[in-house]
């Protein structure tokens, strides 16, 4: 096995725009269960709605690089409303089942034959990202990052992706400290007390859960721009369980708990699948395929978590007080 191309892939994965892309998504869902008790089952639905939303203003309308950002933007504010306004008024299970039938429904739909002009049906959309990569100033070549080389495509897009996220993370910071996310980790503990005190539980719910959706729309941009095409197959069910692996990994809590959440997790895949798939080729196990092998580190994986929610429930910077109340 060759142990140096296993350990830089797995460090590649700290800085990767798709580590940030999962970050903003968990971050959101910090948002919509960690601060405001929200129950959402349908973060890859906020993120299939900003990335198409992104693309088809470029490529059917020719927005503009700011439009087609605002355009996604509006897009996933639109899409909170409409399972906010029928929803926040009832039980938190009934949030659950909404939004995960919604990230279905948006899944579905962007792919029917009717609507291949617009959305590319199952082959997706591409070649929308120029107007994004034309912004770059970094001369075209080659760069090194210590232990890895990357061209100055992929540098341009770590810098926004990162930035994003900080920018992103300080605004939550700042937000959950306010007396806006007083209120909001208020109705988290207990509605029907905050309720009593004059607040408008319904408006403070509505509020997060856009907040929550515009973040999750960022990250379906971020992860779009990187891979330069949008294919409905990568908005399944699994992305959104992804995320949450990443929050309950980090701490749901948290501002930073996410983020660390989605970098751990990025790098375990990419060590296990790299350990795994060495093993099997150099004929130390036999018993599975390299195949079996990408399979496998995802069991790997949801092992750990079992472990995290056993012995750490509250995630590594969780606090366990805070999830008591919860």
């Amino acid at each position: 096995m060759d142990f140096s191309s296993i350990l830089t892939n797995a460090l590649w994965e700290f800085f990767n725009p798709i580590t940030a892309a999962y970050a903003l998504g968990a971050l959101g869902l910090a948002v919509h269960f960690g601060y405001a008790g929200l129950l959402n089952f349908g973060q890859a639905g906020f993120m299939a709605v900003g990335a198409y939303g992104f693309a088809i203003a470029v490529l059917t309308f020719g927005a503009p690089l700011w439009a087609a950002f605002l355009v996604a933007l509006v897009c996933s504010l639109a899409l909170a409303a409409l399972l906010g306004i029928p929803t926040l008024r009832l039980r938190a299970d009934y949030l659950a089942i909404v939004t995960i039938a919604a990230a279905e429904i948006i899944r579905y739909v962007v792919t029917t034959n009717e609507l291949t002009d617009v959305t590319g049906s199952a082959n997706g959309l591409a070649a929308f990202e120029g107007g994004f990569y034309d912004l770059s100033p970094i001369p075209s070549g080659s760069y090194s990052l210590g232990f890895t080389v990357i061209s100055s495509r992929t540098l341009w897009m770590l810098i926004v992706s990162w930035a994003v996220v900080v920018l992103c993370a300080v605004l939550i910071w700042l937000l959950m400290r306010s007396p806006w996310g007083r209120v909001l980790k208020g109705i988290r503990e207990d509605e029907d007390a905050v309720r009593s005190l004059g607040k408008n539980v319904f408006s403070y719910k509505m509020q997060a859960l856009m907040l929550g959706g515009v973040l999750g729309s960022l990250a379906g941009m971020i992860f779009v721009l990187n891979t330069g095409s949008v294919q409905p197959a990568n908005f399944g069910t699994e992305l959104t369980f992804f995320l949450w692996t990443c929050l309950l990994l980090g701490g749901m809590t948290t501002v930073l708990g996410p983020i660390l959440g989605a970098m751990i997790f990025w790098v375990v895949l990419s060590l296990t699948q790299g350990i795994l798939t060495g093993l099997v080729e150099s004929g130390t196990v036999t018993f599975i395929t390299t195949v079996q092998a990408g399979q496998l580190r995802y069991i790997l994986v949801g092992v750990a978590l079992m472990m995290l929610m056993i012995f750490r429930p509250q995630g590594i910077l969780g606090n366990r007080k805070e999830l008591v109340f919860s």
